[in-house]
């Protein structure tokens, strides 16, 4: 049976390339035949990556069958991941974010859950010298997920050794990081095309405050005033978006990358409370200016409270 690798819903840079990482690295070195799947569409920065270094674009699936080989990177949270995923055999997981809890397994198996900013440097750590049989495509996706992740090292999760991971990989290719963060952070930045809906699941996870139920999404950008300047229609789709998700609210986080800040958007009474208990921040008007706020993972999720 052929495993399927999976990353969550609203599959960004790091959902998108480590499955292909993972799948070749199951299938050519381990023997282990897999494919790439992804639970969504890839985000615009995502589709580039895809589109600039030649890599098939993964089939997207809407669940699993029960029985199903899986492996689950990047997330290891249910409510990110196919409706009936603990029907499925889920083998491994390797990720980097806070254990959540929920995923029930057949049997024991491989977790790797490390502190670091992005699962591709995970994977390159767990390859071993196996890392260097990685083609160059394979090691273009891995560099794309951590300097996606990282901000191009800006993102306080950044750690030395993500740093160390994507330099050497940049040298093998001889590609120059700058320039190419540049490339990825405009491919990220243009959302010309998507609906307010659209913008508001393109990055964004669920979880629960107070209980509340809220979907918090962050849109990393190096021209914030594109989005901003959409902000009266954003606010005026969040209801439906919330409604049609099971959500009591949307939280959407402007991250400017380059001014490292963000803007949270406040459309109502709710998430003025939340920004005023949650920040050291008085709101005034319908957004307010979070300054060093980047990441959603250490920066803001800790931080939610009502």
């Amino acid at each position: 049976m052929t495993i399927k690798v999976f990353g969550h819903k609203a599959p960004d840079t790091d959902s998108t390339g480590s499955p292909i990482i993972w799948a070749w690295y199951l299938t050519e070195v381990k023997g282990s035949p897999a494919e790439p799947v992804l639970l969504g569409e890839p985000n615009t920065e995502a589709a580039f990556v895809l589109k600039r270094w030649d890599l098939p674009k993964p089939k997207i699936i809407a669940d699993v069958a029960p029985g199903d080989d899986c492996v689950v990177v990047d997330t290891n949270n249910p409510a990110e991941l196919p409706p009936s995923i603990n029907d499925a055999n889920v083998i491994q997981i390797i990720d980097h974010h806070m254990l959540a809890g929920g995923l029930k397994t057949k049997g024991p198996i491989d977790i790797t859950i490390r502190p670091l900013a992005c699962t591709a440097t995970i994977m390159y750590d767990l390859m071993g010298a196996d890392a260097a049989k990685m083609p160059d495509n394979i090691k273009c996706a891995m560099l794309s997920c951590i300097l996606s992740d990282t901000l191009e090292f800006r993102s306080p999760t950044t750690t030395a050794h993500d740093r160390e991971v994507a330099e050497t990989l940049a040298q093998e290719l001889g590609i120059s990081i700058p320039d190419y963060a540049e490339e990825l952070f405009a491919a990220k930045s243009d959302v010309s095309a998507f609906s307010e809906a659209d913008l508001l699941r393109m990055d964004s996870k669920e979880y629960e405050v107070a209980g509340k139920q809220l979907r918090v999404s962050v849109l990393e950008t190096t021209a914030p005033k594109v989005i901003l300047d959409r902000k009266a229609s954003l606010m005026a789709a969040m209801p439906a978006v919330a409604a049609q998700d099971g959500a009591d609210q949307v939280l959407l986080f402007v991250v400017d990358i380059l001014r490292e800040e963000a803007t949270l958007l406040v459309p109502n009474d709710l998430v003025r409370q939340i920004a005023e208990a949650s920040f050291p921040c008085k709101v005034e008007g319908d957004s307010v200016v979070l300054p060093g706020i980047m990441s959603r993972k250490k920066q803001i999720i800790p931080a939610l409270k009502l």
